[in-house]
């Protein structure tokens, strides 16, 4: 039976004013950075269910239960302000739910959270993914920085492993580059697996919390901070079947 695996967040909507002389006009288009991972993921004994930014405001599970029928749960560039503020709340002003205190419970409880690096993973552009000093940062391997934490690398970023895992087996050869990612310090209670080479900054960390384990990957999953020479590449595939073996090895 295939593993289930609640990937939130990777989308997008973009708008355009198109002006020519006197006339203009404003198109919008709506992207998903998550089809080369759920591509890659396909035929693996783990299920993804994609819910876009724009759906978790609404459909991010709003009870502990909710949560519980998910094996992994994956937040990737999406800010702590889409899970905090539902419509509810934020149109109608009424109590809701908190999702980052439930988020937290569902870990402490034996359940399995990923963060994948992002404009709006972490702290996040501007700082306004927000996610420091949250009940989601308490359970990660990593604090977040208290600024905007994007470290762009136009040149090429690399990974530099710190210990020997069980993230890395049946990947071999050299990995492929990268073109940014969010910077992070360790918790001590984390365990660094990996950094950007030439520098200390945690590239894959994880912790067991509690009951339950949370992983970190500060880069991207795809554009723009992962190029096709990494999301082309079989490791690719072999990363994130490995992260959600170490995440569900208890089950």
């Amino acid at each position: 039976m295939q593993k289930q695996v609640l990937l939130v967040g990777e989308s997008w909507t973009s708008t355009s004013n198109h002006i020519k002389g006197f006339d203009q006009f404003s198109t919008a288009t709506w992207h998903s950075g998550a089809s080369d991972f759920i591509a890659a993921l396909k035929d693996s004994e783990y299920a993804i269910t994609h819910m876009p930014a724009h759906a978790a405001a609404t459909d991010f599970p709003l009870t502990l239960e909710g949560l519980q029928k998910w094996d992994v749960i994956i937040l990737s560039d999406i800010g702590a302000n889409t899970l905090l503020l539902h419509p509810d709340t934020w149109l109608k002003s009424r109590r809701t739910a908190n999702r980052l205190a439930l988020i937290h419970d569902y870990v402490a409880a034996g359940g399995s959270l990923m963060m994948i690096g992002g404009y709006f993973s972490f702290q996040g552009i501007n700082g306004g993914a927000r996610f420091r000093n949250t009940l989601v940062e308490k359970v990660l391997p990593v604090r977040c920085l208290a600024w905007d934490d994007r470290i762009e690398t136009p040149e090429g970023s690399t990974l530099e492993k710190t210990q020997s895992h069980a993230l890395f087996e049946n990947i071999s050869g050299e990995w492929p580059w990268m073109l940014g990612y969010n910077e992070v310090e360790m918790q001590p209670e984390g365990t660094l697996l990996a950094t950007v080479a030439g520098t200390s900054h945690p590239l894959l960390a994880v912790r067991e919390y509690q009951q339950g384990r949370s992983l970190v990957w500060t880069s991207d999953m795809s554009a723009h901070w992962l190029p096709e020479e990494f999301t082309h590449w079989p490791g690719y595939r072999q990363l994130w079947i490995n992260c959600f073996d170490w995440l569900t090895e208890r089950a």
